[in-house]
């Protein structure tokens, strides 16, 4: 089993950053792709970006790239998402998410563990 842990929410000004952290743990990190995901109030959860398991390939949805970086750590089992130019529109619940697979996948139904969330807040 696999654990999943965000941090690095909180509140900004549009234009800001932010630079949320997912600490994994309970399995071996690197044999997982990684993915972000969000959830807006009343939306469906949708993708945000996904890195394969050694980084080799990164995946972004339209509405994040060039704003958005996801890296990650094998040796600290941890994953990353720099934001840069926040918007509004990016208010939502970040989940992080990790999938017994090599490669990277926007699907949710492709991802075996999940974390609990944290809250990104962008006033305009």
């Amino acid at each position: 089993q696999v654990q999943l842990v965000e941090s690095g929410g909180g509140l900004v000004e549009a234009g800001g950053s932010l630079r949320l952290s997912c600490a994994a743990s309970g399995g071996t990190f690197s044999n997982h792709g990684m993915g972000w995901f969000r959830q807006a109030p009343g939306k469906e959860r949708e993708f945000v970006a996904a890195v394969s398991r050694f980084a080799g390939s990164t995946y972004y949805a339209d509405f994040v790239k060039g704003r958005f970086t996801i890296s990650r750590n094998n040796a600290e089992n941890t994953v990353y998402l720099q934001m840069n130019s926040l918007k509004a529109e990016d208010t939502a619940v970040y989940y992080c998410s990790a999938r017994w697979a090599a490669g990277v996948s926007v699907r949710t139904q492709d991802y075996d563990y999940w974390g609990q969330g944290t809250q990104v807040t962008v006033s305009s």
